[in-house]
């Protein structure tokens, strides 16, 4: 039972990821049609100008969220944040569908876009916070399976509005995402807040509550190891709060430890976009129209590739907490890289530019590599929500996670703005600079990025550690045989392996 009560907790939070997804996904379609160009364009077109204009608001709204995110989530509660940004969003879509003006558009898109910053950073420390150990990575995947969910939807309602004329074509897209707008406004009330959140500010029965509501079993056969978490959060929060110095100049610059995480979570987000793959997402029309694809059938290829996206996310889902970060990280980036090696080769001999007939079979093959980068790209995308969500304390899991989100939306931005003068000026060599980036970021996961599938979040904490005597002596006490005893399911060998470093580390300080 309270399996299906924490899984619906992280899902209906993960609304909000969904917006994210379709938000994304809908513009490219909408700026197509045949309406929205004679009511915003010029002369029977969409100038760049406008269309950049269109677009880049949202990622510029995203990022203004991604940086005020954490003073709404730390003082008011991780529910609070949600609650502002589907406000936010109901607001937008209603600016969008009612367009009559350019800047009204824009405007709206600005809006959506701040509500998306705020809800792509707090979505995955809520469901990290709420779910057990054994389904963090599970339950924290809800974030990108929202994202392709919504992405899915997305090309789904563009293509099908595309069917109609007149002004329908253009606004009921941009007004349908209102729906679970409206939906995260009414329910989010209902939700429990984060136990940790509340424990944090002082609310130590209700954190309590909701723990035992969230974690413990209907017979309550796992009430010791309840308490047990409990104690833990309590402990290690406390720690915090006595070293804990709310101020960015510590964050970044004064403290190794979280130094040393920021720069882990902001990498990783930065990973998701020097793989290339939103490159391959916002352009794949331009990319199947130069391999000689025609419009349909490159929105149909859009569409296969979305509803795949949909089934990799759920496969493996369900290998988060299974098989651990880093192996699938590494795989990942190799896959990747080896997909678009490929794809730019095939490209390069067999598909060569202003000939005809191309080579039916390579272009087969090509088609395949994107299918087969999705594929890989899978894991890299879920974990880059989780990870940054699980190594920062309570006290600085919003501004961490803030910082990560904040990268992951101005690269965003620098790609969308680079992309089209490099597949215009390189063409296929294009792809390699990601072949690059994804080989080099499967070494840097390999030497700097530790494993984080073992342990509750307050015993990750001993991998972090600064080599502060007396927290170190807290945490390697909590980190004690009795906790070691509750993982023997061969999952909690990075922690122990941690443990006795922070036991080490101990007994030479004394």
């Amino acid at each position: 039972m309270t399996f299906f009560i924490v899984t619906f907790c992280c899902a209906f939070v993960a609304l909000g990821s969904f917006l994210f997804g379709y938000d994304a996904g809908i513009i490219s379609s909408t700026i197509a049609q045949k309406a929205f160009v004679e009511k915003f364009g010029s002369e029977s077109h969409l100038s760049d100008t406008v269309a950049g204009g269109i677009v880049s608001s949202f990622t510029g709204g995203a990022i203004i969220g991604s940086v005020i995110v954490s003073y709404i989530s730390d003082a008011y509660g991780r529910r609070s944040a949600v609650f502002l940004g589907g406000v936010l969003a109901t607001l937008g879509a209603a600016l969008q569908g009612g367009s009559v003006t350019l800047a009204m558009l824009i405007a709206g898109r600005c809006i959506v876009g701040i509500a998306v910053g705020i809800m792509s950073a707090t979505v995955p420390v809520y469901c990290t916070e709420v779910a057990p150990q054994h389904l963090r990575g599970l339950l924290g995947s809800m974030q990108q399976w929202m994202i392709g969910l919504g992405i899915n939807v997305a090309q789904w309602v563009g293509y099908g509005s595309s069917l109609r004329s007149g002004s329908f074509s253009w606004r009921f897209p941009l007004s349908v995402q209102a729906i679970p707008s409206i939906i995260i406004c009414c329910g989010v009330w209902a939700l429990p807040e984060s136990p940790r959140w509340l424990i944090e500010h002082g609310r130590d029965k209700t954190g309590r509550a909701v723990l035992c509501r969230l974690h413990e079993d209907r017979n309550k056969s796992n009430e010791e190891y309840v308490e047990r978490e409990y104690g833990q959060i309590k402990e290690s929060i406390a720690i915090e709060q006595q070293t804990t110095v709310r101020s960015w100049r510590e964050l970044l610059f004064n403290n190794a430890s979280w130094r040393r995480r920021v720069l882990l979570a902001c990498g990783i987000q930065a990973f998701t976009q020097c793989s290339g793959t939103n490159v391959i997402q916002y352009y794949n029309p331009r990319i199947y129209a130069a391999l000689g694809f025609s419009t349909s059938t490159s929105l149909m290829i859009i569409g296969i590739w979305g509803l795949l996206a949909v089934i990799w996310n759920t496969l493996f889902m369900f290998f988060m907490d299974r098989v651990g970060r880093r192996p699938l990280l590494i795989c990942s980036m190799l896959g990747m890289g080896a997909a678009l090696c490929v794809e730019a080769t095939l490209t390069h001999y067999f598909i060569p530019e202003h000939s005809e007939p191309t080579n039916a079979s390579a272009l087969r093959a090509i088609i395949s590599m994107f299918f087969l980068f999705s594929f890989f790209f899978t894991p890299l995308g879920l974990i880059s929500w989780i990870y940054p969500a699980e190594i920062f304390p309570t006290p600085i899991r919003a501004r961490g996670a803030a910082l990560g989100t904040f990268t992951n939306w101005s690269l965003n931005l620098v790609f969308a703005q680079c992309a089209p003068l490099g597949l215009t000026n390189l063409g296929y060599k294009f792809f390699y600079i990601f072949v690059a980036f994804n080989w080099t970021q499967a070494v840097c996961v390999y030497l700097f990025y530790p494993e984080t599938v073992a342990g509750s979040l307050e015993e990750l904490d001993v991998i972090f550690q600064d080599g502060r005597e007396h927290v170190i002596q807290d945490v390697s006490e909590t980190c004690n045989e009795e906790t070691m005893d509750s993982h023997r399911d061969g999952r909690s060998d990075v922690l122990r392996k941690a443990n006795r470093a922070c036991l080490s580390l101990t007994e030479d300080g004394a």
